[in-house]
């Protein structure tokens, strides 16, 4: 199995993975043979990376469990804020199992091999950003010894982190271009109108509560809303800090294009003892890796090839299978590089 730009797809190749829509609906089933149809379906509801089969990279597994948990969780994702929002909350808890289900299954698996690449597959960035950034959240906090129940507050309040902006005017919301300085005074209440949302429902912890109001703080007390700094900020507050603005930079805006995810991940490095605990940067650092298994690299060195191992510790180092020569056309013995035995090969780009 490879990952492809959807630009870089070509017909007759083989989905390896299903596709899902930004509401958790499938569109394509892992299987389907790729026409000029399927390309021209896939761009129009914002896909713009794909699995597919590749013989020379058979041992490159899909987690498909992880996937359908995810598919269902989104699809679920406008149930649960309508019923916070309108205090339906008995169904809101019932809706709220499947984070149980999703949570349940990232502490199962143990290890992790989570990228920073695939947590965004869509330029969404509604109910799809706010899910992504409570998977993160429930890897990063797992891989720091969080209890299960933990993780779960801590998804949780991840996936809802942003449910105040429900109350923010949709011209500001849905703006094409940057916001005017009183257009983002106005767009800084969101972390409080979440919390007097959550409040008011009176179903979650004040954890939970406080991860929403805080994840706009900064570690240097120059964030909104309350400008708090250091460990006066819950650990819930700084831990969706890093997730949220990891998965928002990786998104295409109106005003920008995506950071690659090296780019975003640098930014998170640079961005520690500033905006976020140092401390928690090296989780983040541990935690993730920057290019999913699968995922075709140019090294430094000219040479392309696929990510086909991970280095735990070294999320820029992973292991490349190289199968084609000067041209894809090529045909070569395939081999691989360990970038953690070659200090002089960098990754120069994801192709």
């Amino acid at each position: 199995m490879k990952i492809v730009f959807l630009k870089d797809l070509e017909t007759n190749e083989t989905i390896a993975k299903d596709i899902y829509d930004e509401e958790g609906r499938l569109l394509i089933a892992t299987g389907t043979k790729v026409s000029k149809g399927t390309i021209s379906f896939l761009k129009k509801n914002n896909v713009f990376l794909v699995h597919v089969e590749d013989e020379k990279l058979s041992d490159i597994k899909v987690d498909r469990k992880m996937q359908k948990l995810k598919a269902k969780t989104l699809n679920k994702m406008p149930l649960i804020f309508n019923n916070i929002l309108t205090g339906e909350y008995e169904n809101t808890k019932e809706a709220m199992e499947t984070v149980d289900e999703l949570v349940d299954y990232v502490v199962e698996k143990g290890t992790i091999n989570t990228n920073l690449y695939e947590v965004k597959l869509y330029d969404d960035y509604t109910y799809v950003h706010c899910l992504d950034t409570g998977i993160m959240a429930a890897f990063l906090g797992m891989s720091m010894g969080l209890t299960t129940a933990e993780v779960k507050e801590l998804s949780i309040s991840a996936m809802l982190h942003d449910i105040g902006k429900t109350k923010i005017s949709n011209a500001i919301i849905n703006k094409k271009s940057k916001l005017s300085d009183n257009e983002y005074e106005e767009m800084k209440k969101h972390p409080g109108f979440g919390r007097d949302i959550l409040k008011n429902i009176g179903i979650l912890s004040e954890k939970v509560v406080a991860g929403v109001y805080q994840h706009h703080e900064r570690y240097d007390g120059n964030g909104y809303p309350e400008g708090i700094k250091g460990d006066e900020i819950s650990l819930f507050g700084k831990l969706i800090s890093i997730c949220d603005v990891f998965t928002a930079v990786s998104a295409n805006r109106s005003y920008r294009n995506r950071f690659k995810p090296n780019e975003a991940y640098e930014l998170i490095l640079a961005s520690a003892g500033t905006m976020f605990d140092p401390k928690l940067v090296v989780d983040f650092k541990n935690t993730f890796f920057i290019y999913p298994l699968g995922s075709c690299v140019r090294l430094s060195n000219g040479i392309e090839g696929y990510v086909v191992k991970q280095n735990k510790g070294f999320p820029d180092r992973p292991i490349i299978r190289v199968i084609y020569g000067k041209t894809k056309e090529e045909e070569i013995t395939p081999y691989e590089i360990d970038l953690l035995q070659h200090n002089d090969i960098i990754i120069d780009e994801v192709i």
